[in-house]
């Protein structure tokens, strides 16, 4: 090992990684070893199962790793995870391969994009703990990082496998030291990891995961609700916040509010999307950020537990004239509008929350119904600032809820949106497409609260 190692000293393309995607066999010699159950691996500071994983690449990337897993089908996940699927093959670059392989584009993808070095793939082998490990490395742009290894980092990284660095070629070694040290390999697995064993479902997902989340393309959250810091966090994300501007989707939509198409609308910012499970996760609303502390802590305290984000949003709606003077901020502007009225531009923000179980889910309604619903103007025993109205919705079906219809324009990094009732949605889209021909609008239906809807409908203010 010390003497090879000394290779580093010399310039990068003495380290190209040809040596890197070589079958198991190729980089050492290791027994057959038989795969350990990891349905339960803990991945992250709270507990997370490989099932959710597994739940999340079919739901989001429909695909579903077989048990026996191979190069060519992993390699074929990963393009997929990272978008390069649709890349032309300008040219053949795998020996044994034609494009009759199902494996053909993906894998001159990802050759192409550095991800695969050797010319010859061997797709149908089964794919082994090392492989599946180095092509993770490479797929999460950190190639260049492994070279930077020297021997002793190398040694101690892979101590923690209980591997010696000198059973591995060098490329090997340094990229499966930034596995370890990268928590592309989780410290739950340096026990089992065997390098020459085939990788299981459970593992390769994880894998998949990891790659997904350090190119920002997982869950976005910031904590979890029994974290004991996410009341900074939740602040902290608030504070950093200001009106989203957007220019072009407010001009479409303070159009459709003047022409009384709408009565108002949202401005996110979809970089903040968490990309939750949406059969555990509700979207509050609100404006003020101590609702939303003291609405975690309403929760904490029910015993419920979930995951966190917080989204930008701005709300926009009709200030009539009639009403005074506005009262102008950062975080509250206006502009005046032919008839003497304003359209008015609100700071408020989306809280979703992905819950441990659909029970939690469920059990929002009425922990909010009794804690966060206004009934009558001097009621006592409510969060701060709860509404008459309170607005959270779920993208599935829940008992109580009532369906409505969201109406979305996106363009670049924001998108725009108005909630109808699902009987007014097609008026609202004639609308939106009259003011602009080229806007491409997306409906579809959702469930809201009770409350939100009544109000929506003109049934009850409360």
């Amino acid at each position: 090992m010390k003497a090879t190692l000394k290779i580093l000293n010399k310039p990068l393309k003495t380290l190209v990684v040809s040596a890197l995607l070589f079958s198991g066999a190729a980089a050492l010699s290791q027994p057959t070893y038989a795969q350990a159950d990891t349905s339960n691996i803990v991945y992250a500071s709270q507990s997370v199962t490989a099932s959710e994983y597994k739940q999340y690449l079919e739901d989001n990337y429909q695909i579903k790793l077989s048990d026996s897993l191979t190069k060519g089908e992993f390699v074929n996940a990963i393009s997929q995870i990272l978008g390069l699927n649709a890349q032309e093959v300008e040219k053949n670059q795998l020996v044994d391969l034609t494009e009759a392989s199902p494996y053909y584009k993906s894998a001159n993808a990802l050759f192409a994009n550095g991800i695969l070095a050797e010319s010859t793939f061997n797709g149908d082998q089964q794919l082994s703990q090392l492989n599946a490990a180095i092509i993770a490395v490479n797929a999460s742009d950190f190639k260049e990082l492994s070279f930077t290894y020297p021997e002793a980092k190398v040694v101690a990284a892979l101590s923690k496998l209980g591997l010696k660095a000198e059973f591995f070629s060098v490329p090997a070694a340094q990229t499966l030291a930034v596995a370890v040290d990268t928590g592309i390999i989780p410290a739950s697995s340096y026990l089992s990891f065997k390098p020459a064993a085939p990788i299981s479902s459970d593992e390769a997902s994880a894998l998949l995961i990891k790659v997904l989340d350090i190119h920002g393309n997982y869950k976005h959250y910031i904590g979890y609700v029994q974290d004991n810091n996410i009341y900074s966090k939740v602040y902290e994300s608030y504070r950093t916040q200001d009106i989203i501007k957007a220019d072009d989707l407010r001009n479409i939509f303070d159009t459709a509010l003047k022409q009384d198409i709408i009565t108002g609308y949202n401005l996110k910012d979809n970089r903040y999307t968490p990309n939750f499970d949406s059969k555990l996760t509700l979207s509050y609303g609100h404006s003020d950020i101590t609702h939303a502390l003291q609405l975690i802590g309403l929760l904490k305290s029910e015993g419920i537990n979930a995951k966190v984000q917080l989204e930008p949003k701005t709300s926009a709606f009709i200030y009539l004239k009639e009403w005074g003077e506005p009262a102008i901020s950062d975080d509250y502007q206006v502009v005046q509008i032919e008839n003497g009225n304003f359209i008015a531009y609100s700071k408020e923000y989306d809280i979703s929350f992905e819950f441990d179980t659909v029970k939690h889910k469920e059990a929002f309604d009425a922990i909010i119904s009794k804690y966060a619903k206004k009934n009558d103007e001097d009621q006592s025993g409510l969060i701060k600032a709860s509404w008459w109205q309170p607005l959270y919705s779920s993208i599935n079906e829940l008992p109580n809820y009532k369906q409505i219809t969201n109406n979305k324009i996106s363009r670049g990094n924001y998108f725009a949106q108005s909630y109808t009732l699902t009987q007014d949605s097609a008026d609202v889209v004639a609308g939106l497409k009259k003011i602009d021909p080229k806007a491409e609008v997306t409906s579809y239906n959702f469930w809201v609260d009770l409350p939100f809807y009544s109000y929506l409908s003109g049934e009850d203010y409360k």
